[in-house]
């Protein structure tokens, strides 16, 4: 079974390259990210042309995630079932595992209105999957986290630990959230880090490999146990002025299951 996560930074604009990849890797699940679009605009029949179905929670503009795969997606559920109005987490059961499609926020600056929210709807995250599951259940928690978990997870980690995708605060919630009962299946399969997801646009800061690891596969004990093996698509980082990627590159893991 293979499950990736790739925050596409607007579907409508990287449509081509997810049918591509779509075509050529063939995940059982994909979970996207950053769809900046409604429903009714997500390009379901171009994705369905390729074999696959969607679950889609759009948002016009903003936010947005979806999960995408050739098998039957079942029991979607969408949000945090609370009043939180942003489009940022979709589930859906696939060959029977509960898979996630997160898309944490990002917080902006330490100590604004914004971090609050990003430290809040962590923890709201936690308690849904207390209250959904138990660690023994199949599940993945998949999705651009918005988080470097470690110092290994940055290129320059004095630079960024002041910043909200490296900040104590931050990575302390997501351990909990790990801590909760997933193996960082990633990590797992590298052990020595320096393995990066994120590239800012700016500063050639992708030729230099100036990046962070913030986007992520967590997996409950079940499914961890049986993957064999995860890797970051470097190649969707790649592009031209007329083709130009999402600042996140595809992350994928393989399960023998």
């Amino acid at each position: 079974m293979r499950i990736a996560t790739w925050n596409v930074n607007s579907v409508k604009a990287r449509e081509a390259r997810v049918v591509g990849w779509l075509r050529e890797h063939r995940p059982d699940v994909l979970g996207l990210q950053e769809l900046k679009t409604t429903d009714e605009a997500y390009p379901a029949e171009a994705v369905r042309a390729e074999g696959f179905e969607s679950a889609v929670y759009g948002q016009k503009a903003f936010n947005g995630v979806a999960l995408i795969s050739p098998h039957p997606i079942a029991d979607v559920r969408r949000g945090l079932e609370n009043d939180d109005p942003q489009a940022r987490l979709i589930a859906g059961v696939v060959r029977g595992v509960t898979v996630y499609s997160a898309y944490f926020p990002n917080g902006r600056t330490v100590g604004s209105e914004a971090y609050d929210y990003k430290l809040a709807w962590m923890g709201r995250l936690l308690e849904l999957l207390d209250s959904r599951h138990v660690p023994a259940d199949p599940v993945v928690l998949t999705g651009d986290f918005n988080v470097a978990p470690d110092d290994l997870d940055a290129q320059d980690p004095e630079r960024w630990e002041p910043s909200v995708l490296c900040h104590p605060a931050a990575r302390a919630a997501l351990e909990r959230i790990r801590g909760w009962g997933f193996v960082d299946v990633v990590r797992k399969h590298n052990t020595a880090g320096r393995l990066y997801s994120w590239w800012d646009y700016r500063r050639l800061a992708f030729p230099r490999n100036d990046g962070l690891r913030i986007d992520h596969i967590f997996a409950t004990a079940p499914v961890a146990d049986a993957s064999t093996g995860a890797w970051v698509d470097r190649n969707q980082r790649k592009g031209k002025k007329t083709d130009i990627p999402s600042d996140h590159a595809p992350v994928v893991a393989d399960f023998d299951i």
